[in-house]
């Protein structure tokens, strides 16, 4: 065959490529392997106690004993699915429940509503029994407020020593941080102080062990060197407490226009992001801050606004492939009966009834929020209160099991036919998508929502592959 470029042209460029590729893998590595948490739970850090994750477990699971006793009652205020094919008496309810306890797999089969109702029920009350709380953040923002400096002083040491209790009686969620207050002009000075009685106190108590991770949540972001002065802060406190050099991590709030997009228009996330020079591993969205600083009014409900979805699509496209967590923001309507009592005084029928459906109407909005959230491709958000838990949950579990059959079958055929072409030295062309789905059980088994059993049979791919998070991997382990 003749040619006309000669070797050494196709060699030079082949070397300069393979320099741009090695750099686009640095700052495009994909899915980090560590779990990513479906939520972040937010509480003022004047209210944290070394037991408040326990005690949110137990609020949310009175919740559900009071306004969804049963597996009916939980999908009909939830809305999911077909409420309608659901049995509206206690007995038939128990009865129903019992033969999907004796053999669910037909009940999946015969009864397919029901199954799924009781199903997403069952693991949401175990999961509030066993880890109510998978990522928390101690407050010292929205959810505190300004306070005097001697009186935040006094928060952040008490919250240190409560969280250094926690620790030490292992009750601590998987992950937790603190939010500190924005590095505007105003309030700098305070937020770096709080920080530093915060990590100061927590190292003390901890003998420089501190949870492993923890995060460091800035709101309010409008300019990296916002970001490189809490990446130089951590820098230097990490020496000075003892602690492992990148121990802290750093989360940024994308809550302004100017996060978004620069003074020169160009997409401001990968700049805040580089700015903490590695230490930084999320990005949390703060539609309400963000409708405000856009003249959006509150009556427009701001997280299902247009001017929302934009923003997060640019942090969708801006950081895909970076490896950088993304978080939706909270539901601000709580699941709070209007109606109490004191003294042990009874609230009457009508009040009852009226406390039941203002507790649904917010589980609903809050389940509906979070199941449009996780279509748009946002697998963590915030809850602000106990209550939102069991909604928060039902709403993840119930969109990984809807999409099992179909995700287990694709992942099924994507790994027979990579490994088909990889016997006949080929390459699989789809392996982008394929670990799209290894990512996507992944994150299934570790927040309860399914077995890794269940996902074993329906898939052929083991718990231990799974977690391995690459399919690259899988592919190679099996040849």
């Amino acid at each position: 065959m003749k040619r006309t470029l000669p070797a050494s042209a196709t060699r030079e460029l082949a070397n300069r490529l393979g320099l741009a590729h090695k750099a686009f893998k640095r700052r495009y590595p994909g899915a980090p392997a560590e779990r990513q948490p479906i939520h972040v739970a937010y509480g003022g850090a004047h209210l944290f106690r070394a037991n408040t994750i326990h005690r949110f477990g137990e609020m949310a699971l009175r919740a559900m004993d009071e306004y969804a006793p049963d597996f009916a009652a939980f999908a009909k205020a939830l809305g999911f699915p077909r409420p309608e094919a659901l049995p509206e008496s206690a007995d038939a309810v128990a009865a129903i429940g019992k033969s999907i306890q004796a053999d669910p797999t037909a009940a999946q089969r015969e009864n397919r509503p029901a199954w799924f109702a009781h199903t997403v029920f069952q693991r949401v009350r175990e999961k509030l029994r066993r880890e109510p709380v998978e990522d928390f953040r101690i407050d010292f923002e929205d959810g505190y407020g300004i306070r005097p400096d001697d009186e935040e002083d006094g928060h952040a040491a008490a919250a240190a020593a409560e969280t250094g209790l926690a620790k030490n009686d292992g009750q601590l969620p998987a992950f937790i941080g603190i939010r500190i207050k924005p590095f505007t002009e105003e309030l700098r000075e305070r937020s770096i102080r709080t920080l530093d009685v915060f990590l100061t106190e927590l190292a003390e108590k901890t003998r420089g062990e501190l949870p492993n991770p923890f995060y460091v949540t800035l709101p309010k972001v409008t300019l990296p060197d916002e970001v490189a002065a809490l990446a130089d802060i951590c820098s230097q406190l990490e020496p000075m407490l003892s602690l492992e050099p990148g121990a802290l991590r750093i989360e940024i709030m994308i809550e302004t226009p100017q996060a978004i997009f620069n003074e020169r228009g160009e997409a401001n996330l990968l700049p805040l992001v580089s700015a903490a020079r590695g230490r930084c591993v999320a990005a949390h969205f703060g539609p309400f801050d963000y409708a405000a600083s856009r003249n959006i009014s509150s009556i427009h409900q701001p997280i299902r606004h247009f001017a929302s979805d934009f923003a997060r699509e640019v942090m969708q496209v801006s950081l895909a492939g970076t490896g950088i967590r993304l978080a939706d923001g909270p539901t601000n309507i709580m699941p709070i009966p209007p109606h109490r009592t004191k003294d042990g005084a009874q609230v009457t029928l009508k009040q009852s009834e009226e406390n039941r459906a203002a507790v649904h109407r917010a589980w609903k909005i809050h389940f509906e929020n979070i199941g449009r959230s996780l279509t748009q491709g946002f697998y963590q958000g915030w809850d602000l209160h106990p209550a939102q838990l069991p909604a928060r949950y039902a709403a993840v579990y119930s969109f990984f099991l809807d999409n099992l059959e179909p995700a287990a079958e694709r992942l099924r055929n994507f790994v027979e036919r990579a490994a088909q072409a990889t016997r006949v030295g080929q390459v699989f062309d789809d392996a982008a998508m394929a670990q799209g789905l290894v990512n996507y059980f992944r994150q299934a088994i570790s927040c309860g929502a399914l077995a890794a059993d269940e996902v074993q049979v329906l898939t052929g791919v083991s718990e231990t592959e799974l977690r391995a998070g690459s399919f690259a991997r899988i592919l190679e382990n099996r040849q």
